[in-house]
């Protein structure tokens, strides 16, 4: 099932529905995490919302073979974790705004799978992880590398966490269509350039392997979004660099998700 977040009404509370048909939804009643229900009521769809509002992003680094590569780093032993703010999400087509205040000049791109959780997860064994799944997403985790590298003492938190560097989208889908996240491809368009093309069989660690590992000692509360790394491709690795500029339009896609587009301005 793919599920979607959406407003019928500006003035509405944001709602989940099952996605039927652009801009048609059949409205879901109940807690997506707990008891919920499809209602059998088709509404429309007047703006498309970040499928979920997470209660914390754990972004994993380094964690594809190629990309790793690319950046110069060794294939890390444990998985390289950082946090990203909540507040970083931004919706499917609504805008990447380039800092100012803390200005950025180096802001790339990273398309994602995006992992959600169901209900809370501590001490997961990697054989039971993907039970503790609700869905699927993509995600594009926008860094900005100046303050990620030189600004922060390598800390990359700050870098992540600008206001809209978590693009979420478009929709969240149940793992009954994805049944293995270790073979989906995905991918970057910045103009309608392809800069970002592989699969997630070259994750290091795969999906069952980070819950187990982020759930060790720690709970992980339902709606907890992790970010499960970016292939080879992205911006600071090319010759000469790419960096996202106001006037672009990046999409990120999976397969079996579907395509997130936002603006940069």
């Amino acid at each position: 099932m793919k599920i979607v977040r959406y407003l019928t009404d500006p003035g509405e509370p944001p709602r989940w529905g099952r996605w039927v048909e652009p801009n048609l939804a059949e409205r879901i009643r109940g807690d997506l995490f707990g008891e919920w229900s499809l209602a059998g009521e088709l509404e429309p769809i007047a703006k498309l919302l970040a499928p979920v509002q997470p209660t914390a992003i754990l972004g994993i680094g380094l964690n594809y073979r190629r990309h790793a590569e690319e950046t110069g780093g060794k294939v890390p032993e444990w998985p390289v974790l950082f946090l990203k703010n909540p507040a970083s999400v931004q919706n499917p087509g609504d805008p990447i705004v380039i800092p100012r205040a803390l200005p950025a000049e180096e802001v790339d791109y990273e398309c994602e799978l995006a992992v959600v959780l169901g209900r809370n997860a501590r001490n997961a064994p990697a054989e039971r992880a993907l039970d503790f799944v609700l869905g699927y997403t993509a995600a594009n985790d926008v860094s900005a590398r100046d303050w990620q590298i030189r600004r922060s003492g390598r800390q990359w938190c700050r870098a992540k966490s600008f206001d809209t560097f978590c693009p979420l989208g478009p929709c969240l889908v149940t793992p009954d269509e994805i049944p293995d996240p270790g073979n989906l491809r995905l991918g970057t368009r910045v103009n309608g350039e392809t800069v970002q093309d592989w699969t997630t069989s070259d994750l290091i660690f795969d999906v069952p392997q980070l819950i187990e590992f982020l759930s060790a000692d720690t709970t992980l509360l339902a709606g907890t979004v992790i970010l499960t790394g970016t292939p080879h491709g992205v911006g600071m690795a090319r010759q000469p660099p790419l960096w996202l500029k106001p006037g672009d339009a990046v999409t990120v896609w999976v397969d079996g998700v579907g395509e997130l587009t936002n603006p940069v301005v």
